[in-house]
């Protein structure tokens, strides 16, 4: 039995949505078991237009090559299948997810911008965001033509979420169809509380959709994803990707865990063959027991070196403190105006010389974030290599003396030019 939920699909997706017949492909009909003539499609009998040899282009084996002349399967079933079975942890549910819970995409983009098609009227409705957060959600909404509505995170704790400031939002404007969640948060690094979505999701007479973006959820603690939560809530999406923790951002594809009814809008909406053959193949593989296994390899790795960069940046004069929280492959640094032994601040104006520092004349390019929301003097710094991580501390350390032993040499001069000035005087 479902949550208690106010949520209606039949009332929140847009009328032509849900009456929307989806177009029906080739691949619907008879499917590629490699046994059939395949004649229905207009597709290039004779292969790819590339020169192969034993399948392989030009020596280098790039996915399945062979298969290319050949429409991908829209479905995506064995791919959605592996899915599933990754996030089947029972953490949070007794319940399994299947196939029909899940709709792919070209990355997560391309599921924040189906959301907003499937659930949003142009000119009309709106989605809520509580920034500082992925811009892409704001992006996707103005091209949509739909107004969004900020509810901060909370600032003085640690970003924390503000269900009770959403809901009265919820409450005071029924055109707000859409509430994206990031958790872990981006910039911020944090999880958002399973209790605080909750509390959103069980508003009383709110008739939209909670969308949770668990792009970075892979490098939390065990048990963070709430995917399998979305058997239990009619209205809950929760979107991931393979660019992150995967290491597979070349092949774009994203994931939406959701209802069969909400998956089932979303796949009749989208372009028929989205996902292509070398994205699904390199998918599928990554998905195979073995390749976890490097995957959680690499994974421990990253988190090794973001723990070693916790202990070692505070350590460089005119780094500050870290916002947010570290549940990710990141961290959000502030940058100070001068060493905190000299009573250093957060400077925009400093975070910004070190960022265009850093990448103009060292080579090592960060993310200025200073202009979002409680993010004053910071920038994110995404977690390396070993070797990239001691590149990072040893220019980061050289670049801040550099800032602050010019600022001391031009207050120097502003003081001489002062006295000579008075002097004149």
């Amino acid at each position: 039995m479902a949550k208690n939920s106010h949520f209606d699909l039949s009332k929140c997706a847009r009328p032509n949505i849900l009456a929307l017949e989806p177009y029906r492909c080739a691949r619907d009909d008879y499917k590629d078991d490699g046994t059939n003539i395949l004649l229905d499609a207009n597709e290039n009998a004779y292969g790819p237009g590339l020169e192969l040899t034993n399948g392989a282009i030009n020596g280098h084996t790039d996915g399945k090559t062979a298969g290319l002349h050949r429409y991908p399967d829209p479905h995506q079933i064995e791919l959605k299948q592996l899915l599933c079975r990754l996030r089947n942890t029972h953490h949070h549910t007794s319940k399994s997810l299947k196939p029909p819970n899940l709709f792919v995409g070209v990355g997560s983009d391309e599921v924040i911008d189906a959301l907003l098609r499937c659930f949003c009227t142009p000119g009309r409705d709106k989605i809520l965001v509580s920034p500082p957060t992925y811009g892409m959600y704001a992006v996707s909404a103005q091209v949509n033509d739909l107004e969004v509505v900020k509810v901060p995170l909370d600032t003085t704790r640690n970003f924390a979420l503000r269900p009770e400031a959403i809901n009265d939002a919820l409450s005071s404007d029924p055109h707000i169809k859409i509430v994206y969640i990031c958790s872990p948060g981006n910039p911020t690094a944090n999880l958002i509380t399973k209790s605080d979505i909750q509390q959103v999701l069980e508003h009383p007479t709110w008739n939209g959709v909670v969308v949770l973006d668990e792009a970075y959820i892979d490098f939390s603690h065990e048990g963070s994803s709430l995917a399998g939560w979305v058997t239990e809530w009619p209205n809950l999406v929760v979107m991931q990707t393979l660019s992150k923790a995967f290491g597979l951002a070349g092949i774009r594809l994203g994931a939406a865990f959701t209802s069969p009814e909400i998956a089932s809008l979303l796949n009749n909406l989208k372009a028929p063959y989205n996902i292509s053959n070398p994205t699904s193949a390199l998918a599928c593989a990554a998905l195979q027991p073995e390749n976890l296994v490097v995957m959680r390899r690499n994974r421990e790795r990253i988190v090794e070196q973001r723990d070693r960069m916790v202990r070692e940046l505070p350590k460089i004069p005119g780094v500050g403190s870290f916002l947010g929280g570290a549940e990710s492959n990141f961290l959000l640094t502030e940058i100070l105006d001068r060493p905190r032994s000299r009573g250093g601040k957060p400077s925009n104006e400093t975070a910004l010389t070190v960022y265009e520092s850093l990448a103009e004349t060292k080579g090592v390019v960060v993310r200025f974030r200073g202009k979002e929301v409680g993010c004053l003097g910071c920038v994110r710094i995404t977690v390396g290599t070993e070797e990239e991580v001691e590149k990072l501390l040893q220019e980061m350390r050289m670049v801040l003396q550099d800032v602050f032993r010019n600022r001391l040499i031009g207050e120097a001069e502003d003081v001489k030019e002062q006295n000579a000035n008075d002097c004149i005087a």
